[in-house]
């Protein structure tokens, strides 16, 4: 089974009820009454779904439903960008900790940069998740329309081609959005610090001192994490959905189904692409010479051959806390989103019809 197929639920269902347990009905319904006839038969049947929406509407839908889930994802996402950077390239013990675990850093940033340093980068952060997430989510919904996804491996693939066009287009929005979340007072600061004053000034600034493909450095780092994360999110979510719904853990239509799947999602995800994740986050900071080129990695074999050397292997886990609690509730919020969004539009395609 694959994600699009979890989601396109008919409308009288409940968005987070089992896949089986509609045809578990009908298959009660025959074996303890007599065979209808045909015309009653009929009657029973689900109403089909359309196999894809629209493709431009499709990419929106994907969009909004990640954008909403990243207005409440974004403080976290900040904590994971400064831990991240902390202690970059030092051995440990060498550098001050200025960020000790999630809720404590999440104190810090709110006690120092208040309440608007716990939302740094937003703007950045929406426009990536709508480019990123509606071209990923829009291209893997039309391959499972076109019965990619049930090819053996179809689903890890089309996630991953998916997750790779959508990191590329959104790339200069992952990388402003960064900078803006690194940037505070130097108390706290960690990493390099771009001193831009707010998004449009960030592109302005990249563009002029960098030209276009300064706007795309990084991306080399982004590309992977992406592809990564997202073929281990889409292919794990939609087959541990299934199989705590088949378990029986819940009633049929408990949204805890989905909390547990994406709980189990949200684990596989952080442990496959915690590493990636590093490693992109340090080549977007990190500062550039007057060639344009970065003055502490040469590029992703680089960066992770001196991290592995200078801050060990566990360097390569740095804010792992974040990523796993950031990436639970953006996939509950983001599928559900999507879920609800995608429904309605299926049923007002149905009522013109």
């Amino acid at each position: 089974m694959t994600g699009t197929q979890l989601l396109n639920y008919p409308a009288t269902d409940s968005p987070f009820r089992s896949p089986n347990s509609h045809s578990i009905q009908l298959h009660s319904v025959a074996m303890t009454s007599p065979i209808p006839p045909l015309s009653q038969a009929t009657t029973v049947t689900s109403p089909q779904l359309p196999l894809a929406l629209w493709p431009p509407l499709d990419f929106a839908l994907g969009a909004l439903s990640c954008c909403g889930a990243c207005v409440f994802t974004n403080p976290l996402e900040v904590v994971k960008t400064r831990l991240q950077l902390q202690g970059e390239l030092r051995a440990r013990g060498t550098y001050q900790r200025h960020y000790r675990g999630v809720v404590q850093a999440l104190w810090v940033v709110g006690r120092t940069d208040g309440l608007r340093g716990l939302q740094k980068g937003l703007s950045a952060g929406l426009l990536y998740q709508g480019l990123m997430n509606g071209v990923r989510l829009g291209f893997y919904s039309y391959c499972d329309a076109v019965g990619v996804t049930a090819a053996p491996g179809g689903s890890l693939m089309s996630g991953a081609i998916a997750g790779a066009l959508g990191a590329f287009i959104a790339s200069p929005a992952y990388l402003v959005k960064t900078h803006l979340q690194a940037q505070t007072v130097e108390a706290i600061a960690v990493g390099h610090q771009h001193n831009h004053q707010g998004v449009s000034s960030a592109f302005a600034n990249i563009y002029w001192r960098e030209g276009v493909v300064g706007l795309w450095r990084g991306v080399n780092g982004a590309v992977p994490r992406v592809m990564v994360g997202s073929a281990t999110q889409l292919a794990t979510f939609s087959s541990t959905k299934e199989w705590v719904a088949r378990l029986q853990w819940y009633s049929p239509n408990s949204w805890l189904v989905a909390l547990t799947a994406a709980c189990i999602s949200g684990v596989a995800v952080t442990i496959t692409m915690t590493p990636f994740d590093v490693i992109s986050t340090r080549l977007y900071n990190q500062p550039v010479d007057e060639h344009h080129s970065g003055r502490l990695y040469q590029g992703f074999s680089d960066c992770l051959v001196k991290v592995c050397r200078t801050e060990g292997v566990l360097g390569l886990y740095k804010g792992m806390g974040p990523v796993f609690f950031r990436l639970c509730p953006h996939t509950i919020l983001s599928m559900l989103f999507w879920d609800l969004m995608r429904q309605r539009a299926f049923q007002d395609v149905q009522n013109q019809s």
